[in-house]
């Protein structure tokens, strides 16, 4: 099993210590791109992907951990759109 497999079984899982580098990475491999809105984005990050719905998200901080709502929600639409 891949890398990139073992990650999105991971977030599948919806663990409790998910990092945002790790999300940042699955939704990558599936083909979503990260955008920052200006030059002070701030820790609100959208995730473009053309055939798909834009994923909305806000950067953890001051930590790294994706809180569990945000892995229900991204996993939901990654399922809806056939994605996972």
């Amino acid at each position: 099993m891949s890398r990139k497999a073992k990650l999105i079984d991971r977030l599948t899982s919806l663990p409790r210590d998910f990092t945002w580098d790790e999300l940042v990475q699955v939704l990558g491999h599936l083909g979503y791109v990260e955008r920052v809105g200006g030059k002070t984005g701030g820790s609100r990050r959208r995730f473009v992907h053309d055939p798909a719905p834009t994923i909305l998200l806000h950067k953890p901080h001051p930590g790294n951990i994706v809180k569990l709502y945000a892995l229900r929600e991204v996993v939901s639409l990654l399922e809806t759109e056939g994605l996972l």
